[in-house]
Order: C-alpha cells, then sequence, then structure tokens
C-alpha cells in the first residue's frame, strides 16, 4: 500500500465533492422509492440500483475510502491502513483513506461520485441511502455473532439527577442533528415515554461528537448527555474519568453499528469484489481488532437492520431528502 498522501492530495482528488448536483442526470421512467429521483430501486430493496446508463458508472484506477467523522479523523487511518493494504490486493488497485471532516461532506463526496467505499455511522445511513446513492452490504460483530450498541443518557454521578423525569430544567448535550444516537432516538424517546421536549422542558445543546458529550459530563459543562454506549468506554480508556463517577439515566434497545458498503455506480463486479474483502479481511492482531470490540464483519440488509432506525427517522420528522 503506498505511503499516504498529504491531506492537499485528497482535497483535490475530492475536489468539488460538496458542489450540488453533480452525481449525474435526472432518473425519471423508474421506480424511486423514498430515493431521490435520480436512483432507481426496480427491486425493491429500499437501495439505490446501479445505473443502467453505463456512462454513470464508476470503474476509477485509485478508489477513495472513509470511515465515518470522528474527533480526530487522521487517527484512524493507521487503524484502517491493514484492511485497505487487504483491499487493494483485492481489487488490484490503489485505495486511498479520506479523514472525512463530517456527515455531510462524507455524504455529498458519495453523491458526487468521489467516494466509493465508506462506513456511515448508524444515523447517517438513511440519508446516504437515499440521497448518495450508498449501498450498505456489512458491519462489524463480535465473535459471538452479536452486534450493535444503546443509547445512554449520562449524567454526573454527583449531578443531583437520578431519573429522566428530574431533566426537566436540566441542560442536556446531544451531539449532532444527523445522529441517531446522539440526537434522533433520544429526542423521540424522551417525549414518547417521558413528555419531555427541548427547549420547553430542557435546554438542549449540541456538542458535535459523542466523545465530546461525555467528556462535557465528565467536566459538569453539561448536566447529561445522549450517547452511543461504545463511545463512553472508548473515552475513558484516555484516562479522564471512570464508569464510577457517571450513572445512566436511560437505556435503549440495542440499535446497528456503523455501515460498510459502496457507492450504487461503481463497476458491479468491482463492487462485488469490495464487499468479498470485508468477509476475508483477517481480524486476528490486526489494528481493527485492537481498535475495536467486534472481530468480524457480516452481512447486512439495509431494509432489514436498519428498519428501527428508519422508524425513529419518521417519528423524529427526520427528512431523507438531498439538500
Amino acid at each position: 500500500m503506498r505511503a499516504p498522501a498529504h491531506l492537499t492530495l485528497i482535497a483535490l482528488v475530492l475536489g468539488g465533492a460538496l458542489a450540488p448536483g453533480c452525481a449525474g442526470p435526472l432518473v425519471e421512467d423508474c421506480d424511486h422509492g423514498d430515493l431521490d429521483p435520480r436512483y432507481c430501486d426496480e427491486n425493491g430493496d429500499l437501495v439505490a440500483d446501479a445505473p443502467s446508463d453505463s456512462s454513470m458508472g464508476l470503474d476509477p484506477d485509485r478508489l477513495i475510502f472513509a470511515y465515518t467523522p470522528v474527533e480526530d479523523p487522521a487517527q484512524f487511518r493507521g487503524v484502517w491502513a491493514g484492511f485497505l493494504a487487504h483491499l487493494e490486493k483485492a481489487v488490484s488497485r490503489d485505495v486511498l483513506f479520506f479523514p472525512v471532516q463530517s456527515n455531510a461532506a462524507q455524504i455529498e463526496a458519495m453523491r458526487a461520485g468521489r467516494l466509493h467505499v465508506a462506513g456511515f455511522n448508524t444515523g447517517s445511513v438513511p440519508l446516504a441511502v437515499n440521497c448518495a446513492g450508498f449501498v450498505p452490504t456489512t458491519m462489524m460483530a463480535r465473535a459471538d455473532g452479536s452486534f450493535g450498541y444503546e443509547m445512554e443518557i449520562l449524567t454526573h454521578r454527583e449531578s443531583g439527577i437520578e431519573s429522566v423525569p428530574e431533566l426537566r430544567g436540566r441542560t442536556l448535550a446531544f451531539t449532532s442533528p444527523t445522529s441517531n444516537s446522539g440526537f434522533k432516538a433520544p429526542s423521540v424517546l424522551l417525549e414518547a415515554e417521558f413528555g419531555l421536549a427541548a427547549d420547553r422542558d430542557f435546554e438542549p445543546a449540541f456538542s458535535g461528537r459523542h466523545d465530546n458529550s461525555v467528556l462535557g459530563v465528565l467536566q459538569r459543562d453539561y448536566d447529561a448527555a445522549a450517547v452511543a454506549n461504545i463511545v463512553i468506554d472508548q473515552v475513558l480508556a484516555r484516562g479522564v474519568g471512570s464508569r464510577d463517577d457517571l450513572r445512566v439515566l436511560y437505556r435503549s434497545e440495542t440499535f446497528p453499528t456503523t455501515a460498510y458498503g459502496v457507492s450504487n455506480r461503481l463497476d458491479p463486479d468491482l463492487a462485488k469484489a469490495i464487499v468479498e474483502a470485508f468477509y476475508t479481511f483477517d481480524w486476528e492482531d490486526s489494528a481493527l481488532d485492537a481498535e475495536f470490540e467486534e472481530s468480524s464483519f457480516i452481512p447486512i440488509t439495509y431494509a432489514g437492520h436498519w428498519e428501527v432506525i428508519r422508524r425513529i427517522d419518521v417519528a423524529s420528522g427526520t427528512s431523507w431528502g438531498c439538500r
């Protein structure tokens, strides 16, 4: 695998990724479902079909891969290096890691055809599917086959808050509006189960990231925060606090984790090879194994695994329309 390129090179490769309307002409004579009109869903699987117009297809000499936004995106270049080297061998072409800065940039890059393989966080998957032609194919799983995480509402143990109703009149940190566990799920559940609504019953704040929210609770910047619980131990591993400092006020049902997949515009044979590379990757002693608690990639479907997320989106009034 080639040495990592400087961010300037990445900017050139992805140049214009944020420009609207550059993913191709409008598609009219097909079933779209919830997808943007430029995509077809003739088989009803809720994801974009490969384009019927061969001129819209992509078969790049260099693949661009992006992992979901994190506090230090460049840190994950090393975490994914082993997998990307494996992917390069599997598809016989270069793969460039793009340290994406935001969900919006990641979605727009794939929509523009300049991002080919990606991991989208749970909450942004429906928008990526419907607006950018993302086709989810795999997800990380633990050795026993289990997967997923829960949304937890945390407070500091010395905050004086011992139950969810006591959030009334307090500050609750969310992460970003596109996050499932960091905004959409807690917003829906707090109102449905406890009659608590942002601005009316508590003051919302947006931290930008899950780790920022956890740190904000530990440092008393926020009275409470809604986060994905898989992030909590990662933050505590930095030595900034312990579980004894936190109180869990609420824990949700299990949600799927980051979805990995490809652009619908990729050459079908290339896309198939990319998907197969996820399943043939050897996790043992890898950087992925050291970073995550999972130990394999498993097949997924957007229709099945993301059904609960779509329900939350509908309940919260979230739009999947392209901006």
